[in-house]
């Protein structure tokens, strides 16, 4: 059997209780060195088989799960966040589809909501977004051609880039091409939930600069539109004493 696991954003306590019984169980664990916390491994039981995918070809993974099979282990295969969002999950689990391979998938905290706790933000604030967009600037790998950036800027939703720290002067391009100001606010937040996360408020003109000079050049996520600055919004009806829901009576 074979479990996706979603590691969370960092901080190894965030991993699920679910997740982290596996990572007890596992005879093979398969983990995204580049972004796992390694103390993770720390579940790991004695005599576990420990492989680091970030040296690994999609093949190569596939024959340690391919050997574990055979010999009756059990394989965790560790992603970062939830692996449900660039975690290259699919095209692992069409391959055991086709070997008749059972697998499931637990899910994991996003570096996109750990992002969130770093700011203390709420994503979706009333009659102000209640839209949030994820997405990437197109770098060495492509993005379709829909989901450019200033098209998905149009909306002025929240936006939550990943994959982009190395292209922010084009990033902010993009952005106002699409259709934010250069003053709508914005955050970089480096390394969600681990020890050394930093988080810095900016806006979407000052982003190349803002990470120039706080040194940050990867492992960091963007976060675009109003709700970073949360300075103007209403309050939700879910909690208004003149609204009514399925569990109370509005009372004036």
């Amino acid at each position: 059997m074979i479990h996706f696991v979603g590691a969370g954003s960092g901080a190894p306590d965030l991993i699920t209780l679910r997740g982290k019984t596996f990572l007890e169980q596992a005879d093979v664990i398969i983990y995204a060195g580049s972004l796992v916390n390694p103390q993770l491994l720390d579940y790991a039981k004695k005599g576990c088989q420990i492989y680091n995918s970030a040296k690994m070809t999609l093949e190569e993974v596939l024959d340690v799960m391919f050997a574990a099979e055979e010999e009756k282990k059990m394989t965790v295969r560790l992603h970062t966040g939830d692996p449900c969002l660039y975690g290259a999950i699919r095209e692992q689990m069409d391959v055991l589809d086709e070997k008749g391979i059972e697998y499931d998938y637990t899910p994991g905290v996003s570096s996109f909501c750990g992002a969130a706790s770093a700011l203390n933000l709420e994503y979706t604030l009333p009659d102000v977004s209640q839209t949030v967009i994820i997405t990437r600037m197109a770098g060495r790998t492509p993005v379709p051609e829909k989901e450019e950036i200033a098209k998905l800027a149009s909306h002025r939703a929240t936006m939550v880039v990943f994959l982009s720290t190395g292209l922010l002067e084009q990033l902010s391009e993009r952005l106002i091409a699409g259709g934010y100001t250069a003053d709508t606010p914005a955050a970089i937040v480096y390394k969600a939930t681990w020890e050394d996360e930093k988080a810095f408020v900016c806006t979407v003109g000052t982003l190349a600069e803002t990470a120039k000079k706080n040194n940050i050049t990867k492992t960091a996520l963007m976060i675009i539109g109003d709700v970073v600055t949360h300075s103007h919004y209403n309050r939700s009806e879910l909690y208004n004493p003149a609204f009514t829901t399925e569990f109370r009576e509005a009372t004036k």
